[in-house]
């Protein structure tokens, strides 16, 4: 019998408790993934790859921690590897990690990540979506200060045809602190499809910090992206350029996802 996805919410709970008992204890510092999560997942029993490439030639021009890659002229990015479990479940593994360039280390592998994407079977097809992203990392030193680190994602989204809205109040957590020292790094797309091949949006990026107490404001992380997605048959793009609105952003970033099924849906 298949499992509703209320009792999977509800057995996620305790998952969900026991991760928002901890929290990172610095802002955003690099990032392999520059995406707002939409609650589609790969058909069951098909693989996908996406490969994550991030570029900031204006950027911060220290790190964020000591030790830290500097973001300023650094490259980016990840091979996302995901599997479609069921229609309410994928598995993804972000292996590797790394910076193909960065100014004070040259090329660096930085770490990898699991992830169970939690979603309303077949998003696409409603107006009201919703879903959860568990993420657990495992990092070198330069890329995060703490060793394991995790996100918990929740998704709630709107098709509007020709309009979506997406919003992910995403938290952070490095396994230390408490409950109001999670870190709050929200992302929001909002999207216009011209047709079924392009589609434009909006996309907002943000740290605003531990939630017992936000970061001053020139010190939060916020960027504005414009964004462009061609799914194709061969192969799905998506690529922006983002522009940081605050003391502790960068100032300029370019992003290119690539993704393609690796297997046939089965007949």
């Amino acid at each position: 019998m298949a499992l509703s996805l209320d009792r999977i919410f509800c057995g996620s709970h305790g998952v969900l408790a026991c991760i928002l008992f901890a929290a990172p204890i610095v802002a955003v510092a690099q990032t392999d993934e520059i995406q707002v999560y939409d609650a589609a997942i790969a058909d069951q029993g098909i693989f996908n790859l996406m490969l994550h490439t991030n570029y900031t030639p204006i950027g911060r021009k220290t790190a964020v921690f000591p030790g830290g890659i500097i973001p300023d002229q650094s490259v980016n990015g990840t091979a996302e590897f995901a599997y479609g479990v069921t229609d309410w479940l994928e598995q993804g593994l972000y292996l590797p990690v790394w910076t193909p360039y960065s100014q004070n280390r040259g090329g660096s592998l930085d770490g990898f990540k699991i992830r169970e994407l939690f979603v309303r079977p077949h998003a696409e097809d409603h107006t009201f979506f919703y879903g959860v992203n568990f993420e657990f990392s495992v990092n070198y030193s330069y890329w995060e200060p703490r060793r394991f680190t995790s996100e918990v994602r929740p998704i709630v989204g709107l098709h509007l045809h020709p309009v979506d809205i997406i919003f992910n109040p995403i938290v952070d957590t490095d396994y230390t602190g408490g409950f109001g020292n999670l870190e709050f790094v929200p992302a929001t797309r909002v999207a216009y499809n011209l047709n079924e091949k392009w589609a434009v949006a909006a996309e907002e990026y943000s740290d605003f910090g531990p939630l017992r107490r936000f970061y001053p404001i020139g010190d939060q992380f916020h960027e504005v992206w414009a964004v462009l997605d061609h799914p194709g048959k061969i192969v799905s793009i998506e690529t922006g350029v983002g522009i940081g609105v605050a003391g502790g952003a960068d100032r300029l970033t370019f992003k290119l996802m690539l993704s393609r099924d690796l297997n046939s849906k089965s007949k």
